[in-house]
């Protein structure tokens, strides 16, 4: 049996950095990876997505080439070539992981870990034929995409977030059920590379989180690149063969039927928590199959912790990332960092993007009732959107009149995932929107659409 300090199971976004920094306080420190180093983030997450995004975009762009004054004759993606981008850059973040893995003296342990039981104070996991043990645990399995119960699904070949980027072949019409943030991207960038796309939501809008008119005009966007959307629809069942998909959509009028070429599920993610041995150490998994964690990320077994989407909450690199500062905290510092009280935002990265940060309008309502003051900025009314030929969409900020601070933000624009990192540190500091409204921005720039997002508050 080999003993470590602690063995961290699935080498996700908190995983890594947190046994570097391990390693380099002087332990002995193990990753147990079943596939591949750097989570669904490297592998067909993050990485991936935003890759084949940008060449989606470029080829927009170029679609777009006469409203800059420039001739294009034609223009046509390469679908195969787009894909094999993405995968040139997911390989070598795999590649760069291993080497500073190694560099930290981290040994990888390739297969599937799971705990066998407890003994003299340590946990004891069994990986394909070894038995470890180790002082500290850290689950950080991530999660899977949520299979509904769909009739016929068994019987067709689908595409979701873990399996896409393998697919070589352009889908001539692909049917996405779901109407989330990896809905939402997947959709434009296919219909970028020129498939058609129909978007099957179960809610009233897409984004099921936003605020309405931030949803709808997200919406709006979308259908003016050709993509359909049926909502208040449920995937019902599905029957096809390797030419074709039929889908039966039901829905509050009437049920519908969709025909395309591909089916691409993007109904939820699930934790990885079902197949780790968890029983055998006392650790109980919860309904949707996170695993109860206090604000330390600590379960109730002593040295034994939660990291990532497998603790249930947000589940964003980002937070993962956050994850692994609070595990930092608590097994080299004073404890201090908790996830107490942090402020989680987000993006959606169609184009334009989505950045979110706080309470939508909707909940500052409900907690803060009269006591707000709500304003937006349309982009068409910036000087350097303009400029850009980047008009869509606006800024919307929730503020309590009573501190002038910011309750909440959303940015639908482009760089709004970039833009909103003001509004970050913004709440992370307690500072008053004063501070931006009375600040010099550059001009022109996308930023001053803060600047005066923040004036139309009249705080």
């Amino acid at each position: 049996m080999k003993s470590y300090d602690i063995v961290i199971i699935g080498a996700g976004q908190a995983a890594i950095p947190l046994a570097i920094k391990l390693a380099d306080k002087g332990w002995s420190v193990a990753i147990a990876e079943r596939k591949h180093l750097g989570g669904s983030c490297v592998n067909f997450g993050c990485t991936p997505t935003k890759a084949v995004l940008a060449s989606a975009r470029v080829t927009h762009l170029a679609r777009r080439a006469g409203e800059f004054g420039i001739s294009v004759s034609s223009v046509r993606a390469n679908f195969l070539e787009v894909l094999n981008r993405a995968r040139a850059i997911v390989e070598a973040s795999q590649k760069g992981i291993a080497s500073e893995l190694k560099a930290h003296g981290v040994e990888v342990l390739y297969g599937h870990a799971r705990f066998a039981g407890r003994e003299g104070g340590n946990s004891i996991l069994r990986l394909e034929e070894q038995s470890l043990s180790a002082r500290e645990v850290v689950v950080n399995t991530g999660t899977r995409t949520v299979l509904p119960p769909i009739e016929g699904l068994s019987t067709v070949a689908y595409l979701h977030a873990g399996n896409w980027l393998k697919y070589d072949q352009l889908p001539q019409h692909v049917i996405i059920a779901g109407a989330g943030p990896i809905a939402l991207e997947m959709a434009q960038f296919y219909r970028r590379m020129g498939a058609e796309v129909t978007v099957v939501g179960s809610g009233h809008q897409v984004a099921a989180n936003e605020d309405p008119e931030v949803a709808g005009a997200l919406q709006g966007i979308m259908e003016t690149e050709g993509i359909a959307f049926r909502l208040n629809s449920r995937v019902k069942a599905v029957t096809g063969d390797s030419m074709m998909v039929r889908v039966v959509a039901d829905s509050a009028e009437k049920e519908q039927s969709i025909t395309g070429s591909h089916l691409f599920l993007a109904t939820g993610r699930r934790p990885n928590t079902n197949d780790l041995g968890l029983e055998a150490v006392g650790v109980r998994i919860g309904e949707k199959g996170a695993i109860q964690v206090d604000e330390r990320l600590a379960t109730g077994v002593p040295g034994i912790w939660i990291a990532g989407d497998a603790r249930g909450g947000p589940m964003f690199t980002h937070t993962s990332w956050d994850d692994h500062l609070i595990l930092e905290s608590q097994l080299l510092g004073n404890g201090s960092r908790t996830t107490t009280g942090r402020i989680v935002p987000y993006a959606i990265f169609t184009d334009p993007e989505l950045g979110r940060v706080g309470m939508t309008e909707k909940e500052a309502r409900r907690l803060h009732g009269g006591q707000i003051k709500v304003a937006s900025f349309a982009m068409k009314h910036s000087g350097k959107a303009t400029e850009q030929g980047e008009t869509q969409g606006f800024i919307k900020l929730i503020a309590d009149i009573r501190d002038k601070r910011l309750l909440g933000a959303a940015f639908l624009t482009a760089e709004g995932a970039e833009l909103v990192a003001s509004c970050i540190t913004l709440m992370n500091t307690g500072a008053p929107l004063t501070r931006i409204r009375d600040a010099i921005y550059i001009h022109p720039t996308l930023s001053e659409a803060m600047q005066s997002a923040v004036v139309a508050l009249n705080l």
